[in-house]
């Protein structure tokens, strides 16, 4: 009986290892893929405040540009 109670805890323990081992593995591709992600929204802000910076620098040559235009066009 001892016997019979003592191989199913060992099943019982083995199953729950394997559980554990495959949590783990779970664990492991999660942080990877959360660094990874981190890394590109990282990279996607930095493109993002690049874009920023060149639409603000377009959009005030074009305003001048405007301003010029309006200029030669009352000049005229």
């Amino acid at each position: 009986m001892a016997e019979k109670i003592n191989s199913t805890f060992e099943h019982e323990l083995k199953r729950l290892e394997k559980r554990v081992d495959a949590l783990v593995s779970v664990c492991d591709q999660l942080q990877d893929e959360n660094r990874s992600l981190k890394q590109r929204q990282d990279v996607l802000t930095s493109e993002r405040a690049s874009l920023l910076q060149k639409n603000e620098q377009v959009r005030a040559r074009v305003e001048a540009m405007i301003g010029r235009l309006k200029a030669m066009e009352q000049g005229s």
